[in-house]
Order: structure tokens, then C-alpha cells, then sequence
């Protein structure tokens, strides 16, 4: 991309002002320091603790001038770290990643457990990632299937928005389960994954 004078950048099609693309993630087992250029899960996870900080703040500045005060983590808080020079977290991570995040909230063993045999296997991120979202709906049949429920009553979710991949799959897998069981008096494991 030409800046104003015409002179090419050398960017992509970004400006020299901004930063570089952040590290990607691997996945590392619990207390694991990534190698290389390459951040570890457990940093991701302080991400949405940091995050909540921010919350913190954004909601401290809100009541002090008498304005609407965020619950959740919103544009504004995601704008705020921005401001704050954190601008390694964003929303389209923070909300691509939330799922995994909760696994680690609800249940830190089970999630530390996926994670070693992710790393041992030698799988990707993506592959971690896809693979979290079995164990919150095995959580979410052991609580009526309320996921948002689940997400609203644990004081590290509340501040997050259900992803809406993972209310479809709770939503699925309750029609499958009242379906199967009405048919045939059981239970089949009918997750996509």
C-alpha cells in the first residue's frame, strides 16, 4: 500500500505505524514456556485475565462520571486496552479462544489433561482449540443444557459473551439426547467431533 506521497510501504498493506502480527499460539502443557516466536496457552489464558482487569477499569471510569457501566467485556473494554497499549489483545482473538478459556475455568484438570495429549500428539491450535468445545457440552448435559446459565453464575465467565457455536452445539446435542432417549430409552454420544 502507497502512503499519501505515493511511496510504498513494504507493510502488506499496513502502515509502518502499526505493530507487528503478535506470535502465534502452540499448545504447551500447563507451565510450559512456548519456544521461539511462539506464545504458550497459559499466557492466552492471562490474556482474558487481563482482560478482566481492564473491565475493571473501564467500569471504575463509568461510575465515576456517572455513565453506563459494562457487565461484560465489550468494544469498549476491547478500545480501552487498546488505548492502555495493550493492543495484543483484541476481540476477534479474545472471542475466537473464549471457549477454551472457559474449559479452563470450569474445569482446570480436564482442560490441562486435553492439553498434554494435544501437545503429545503433537497437534495444532486449532485442532486444541476445536477439541475444547466437546467437554463444555458434556458439562453443560450435566446442568440442564444451560450453558449461559453456566457462563453467568462462575465469576471468571460472567464478563464473557456464550459463543454462539457453543450454545448451537449445547442447543444440538439436547435434541439429539431428548430424541434418542424418547426412541430408544438411551443416550448416544452424537457430538460432531
Amino acid at each position: 500500500m502507497d502512503d499519501m506521497n505515493g511511496h510504498g510501504n513494504g507493510g502488506g498493506g499496513r502502515l509502518l505505524s502499526e505493530r507487528q502480527r503478535e506470535h502465534p499460539f502452540i499448545v504447551t502443557e500447563p507451565g510450559e514456556v512456548a519456544r521461539g516466536k511462539k506464545n504458550g496457552l497459559d499466557y492466552l489464558f492471562h490474556l482474558y485475565e487481563q482482560c478482566r482487569d481492564f473491565l475493571i477499569q473501564v467500569q471504575t471510569i463509568a461510575k465515576e462520571h456517572g455513565e453506563k457501566c459494562p457487565t461484560k467485556v465489550t468494544n469498549q473494554v476491547f478500545r480501552f486496552a487498546k488505548k492502555a497499549g495493550a493492543s495484543y489483545i483484541n476481540k476477534p482473538k479474545m472471542r475466537h479462544y473464549v471457549h477454551c478459556y472457559a474449559l479452563h475455568c470450569l474445569d482446570e484438570e480436564a482442560s490441562n489433561a486435553l492439553r498434554r495429549v494435544f501437545k503429545e500428539r503433537g497437534e495444532n491450535v486449532g485442532a486444541w482449540r476445536h477439541a475444547c468445545y466437546k467437554p463444555l457440552v458434556t458439562i453443560a448435559a450435566g446442568q440442564g443444557w444451560d450453558i449461559d446459565a453456566i457462563f453467568n453464575s462462575h465469576p471468571r465467565l460472567s464478563i464473557w459473551y456464550v459463543p454462539t457455536k457453543l450454545r448451537q452445539l449445547c442447543h444440538t446435542e439436547r435434541n439429539n439426547a431428548t430424541a434418542s432417549s424418547s426412541a430408544s430409552g438411551g443416550g448416544v454420544d452424537h457430538l460432531p467431533y
